[in-house]
């Protein structure tokens, strides 16, 4: 039987576990730019861009824009995908699961909206924090909570901003 290390949200490795104890979950991220800032939801002592697990029947552009409302209250358009990544990740802290994550990050263009808390359901309450933006040269010195390169997904977003929708 296949065993998987997994990280837990302090990014610490697990003791292996069987492959078939981890839930599927794909998730999509809003990475939302404008005046040089980048639009994150402060989580525990860190940020993670705005975004989370795709629900059983929704496309991945109903599951971004669901998400980034609820975590944001704002309203975007996806553009484009800008990265694609997997993690294996234990959550201790509230459900007590394993996840086989691949997390999927895209340009979101167009904010419109009040920033606001307003969505955020009683788990959310429990560790996240009115979403920020936040100067883009400042945001690559702050915690984050996905395995991904942040700096890198925030470079590639202004670039992509900058060359129009393809």
């Amino acid at each position: 039987m296949k065993k998987v290390v997994c990280r837990d949200l302090d990014g610490k490795k697990t003791e292996p576990i069987p492959a078939d104890e981890l839930v599927f979950r794909p998730s999509v991220y809003g990475v939302v730019i404008k005046d040089e800032k980048v639009l994150l939801v402060p989580q525990w002592d860190g940020y993670d861009f705005p975004g989370g697990g795709v629900e059983k029947g929704e496309t991945l552009e109903e599951a971004l824009l669901r998400e980034v409302k609820e975590e944001t209250g704002l309203t975007v358009e996806k553009d484009r995908i800008i990265a694609c990544e997997q993690d294996f990740f234990r959550d201790y802290r509230y459900k007590n699961v394993s996840y086989h994550s691949i997390l999927m990050y895209f340009l979101c263009v167009n904010p419109e909206g009040e920033i606001s808390a307003d969505g955020f359901d009683e788990l959310e309450k429990g560790y996240a924090r009115k979403a920020e933006w936040i100067d883009i040269a400042r945001a690559s010195a702050l915690k984050f909570y996905n395995p991904v390169d942040y700096v890198s997904i925030v470079e590639q977003a202004r670039w992509m901003q900058g060359h129009g929708k393809v």
